[in-house]
């Protein structure tokens, strides 16, 4: 047996003892990039003037979120990046910034907000960032998924046409203003305009498998109403709550539509049929006002700024149906008095695919819900019911329009019966066309019922 040659051995040990060191180089490497990755360049805060602040974020970008560290107690605020203004950066805060000084670091976090998306989000309420509040009662919150809370609206040739009727259980929409899976519709009210208890029905009444809930810039106490008695225990079992109160921060406010929006999105894609009830629109435009106004933007009509007018139909159009599920989606509209014309107003109402106005007239004597239907409109009515509804519902229209042409004549004893036949008959089937447009909030009628009765009550 010959032994190995020392030269051979000595050139394999040396190859051993290359590659060991060329192992603990990259074993140093990756130690190196790791702790440079974990490093964070930070900024500071140069001024804060109301809720903007102005900073130094390096390497921050329009929507990324950052972090408000105060190096004195560690407490820590997030904000989101707004603007430029030559190398400083705006920020708008999500929260409330007492406590905040021109020592408090700047850490961009190089990510945009995310919500939390999945079924183990039905039946709780979260706030306008997507954290839970009601941990309490039913523990931490745990998603399948964590999702962009702004995306795009879905490309509008991939879009499915809204030609299915989405039956809601009120006689006045169901029958009159019929809304199909897909459509965007706006409940314009003022104050004291019959609002809230259209809204409750709608979440009780509607065919879907989830509905997502937007309460923006409300009262802390009918937030609580709404949940406990509006919603019901049975209907909270298949819908989520995002919260923004109006002492919650303008940002906060904003973010709170864009996450429920999200939200329903991610049911959408999972081929659901989920319900977007979004109150207000008009407090999630103000809020985004006090944000524009606040980064130095011009006011325009009314004082809103022109990224109001923008960021709308960028959050509405997301709304509807796409190749696997749908969202139909309810905004209400706050408006002055009952003047459904004003800038803001009628700016959403061009958006939407059909608006439903509320009277206070009607709210005041009782009628609920208090749907003015003369001036309500689906745009989708006619490409989801058949012709027969089609015809019974023009038929109500008629009827009541005529009705409320001779109404003051009627009132002052001035119409003289016979006149005309077309009047006779309105004025005959007044209270049957009332009792059909009348319903009791707990109540719920099935689409073929109700148009039964709308038959009736024209025979």
């Amino acid at each position: 047996m010959i032994s190995g040659r020392p030269e051979q051995s000595t050139t394999v040990t040396a190859i051993h003892s290359s590659h060991d060191d060329i192992d603990r180089l990259f074993r140093l490497a990756r130690t190196v990039v790791a702790q440079t990755s974990a490093m964070r360049v930070r900024g500071r805060v140069l001024q804060i003037v109301g809720t903007t602040i102005r900073a130094t974020a390096p390497g921050a970008r329009i929507g990324d979120l950052c972090t408000l560290r105060n190096p004195e107690n560690n407490c820590e605020l997030p904000a989101e990046v707004i603007g430029f203004q030559n190398d400083i950066a705006i920020l708008t805060p999500l929260g409330e910034i007492q406590g905040l000084s021109t020592l408090t670091e700047v850490i961009p976090t190089g990510e945009p907000l995310t919500a939390p998306a999945g079924w183990n989000l039905l039946g709780r309420v979260l706030d306008g960032l997507g954290r839970p509040l009601d941990t309490s009662t039913h523990g931490p919150l745990l998603p399948d998924a964590r999702v962009p809370v702004q995306s795009e609206a879905p490309d509008p040739l991939t879009r499915r046409t809204v030609d299915r009727a989405l039956p809601v259980g009120i006689r006045a929409i169901d029958g009159l203003l019929t809304c199909g899976e897909g459509q965007r519709v706006g409940i314009f009210a003022a104050a004291g305009g019959g609002k809230s208890t259209l809204l409750s029905m709608l979440v009780r009444g509607a065919a879907v498998d989830v509905t997502v809930i937007a309460l923006i810039g409300e009262r802390g106490r009918e937030v609580k109403e709404f949940i406990e008695h509006d919603l019901g225990s049975e209907a909270r079992r298949s819908s989520v709550v995002v919260v923004a109160t109006s002492d919650r921060s303008a940002m906060e406010r904003v973010k709170a539509a864009y996450v429920a929006t999200a939200i329903a999105e991610w049911y959408r894609d999972r081929g659901q049929r989920v319900l977007l009830l979004m109150d207000s629109i008009t407090r999630f435009a103000r809020a985004q006002r006090q944000i524009g106004l606040a980064a130095g933007e011009p006011a325009t009509l009314r004082g809103f700024p022109p990224s109001v007018f923008a960021t709308l139909p960028q959050l509405l159009e997301r709304a509807g149906n796409n190749d696997r599920g749908s969202i139909t989606a309810f905004y209400t509209v706050l408006v002055e008095g009952d003047d459904v014309t004003e800038p803001l107003a009628d700016e959403i109402r061009s958006i939407l695919d059909g608006h439903i106005v509320l009277s206070r007239t009607l709210a005041t004597s009782n009628h609920y819900p208090a749907i003015d239907i003369l001036a309500s409109l689906s745009r989708a009515m006619s490409a989801v019911v058949s012709s027969r509804h089609e015809k019974l519902a023009g038929e109500l229209r008629d009827l009541l329009a005529k009705y409320h042409e001779l109404e003051l004549l009627i009132r002052v004893g001035e119409y003289k019966k016979g006149a005309d036949p077309h009047a006779d008959t309105a004025i005959a089937k007044i209270e049957n066309i009332r009792a059909f447009l009348r319903q009791p909030r707990c109540e719920q009628i099935g689409f073929d019922a109700m148009l039964q009765e709308l038959a009736t009550c024209l025979a």
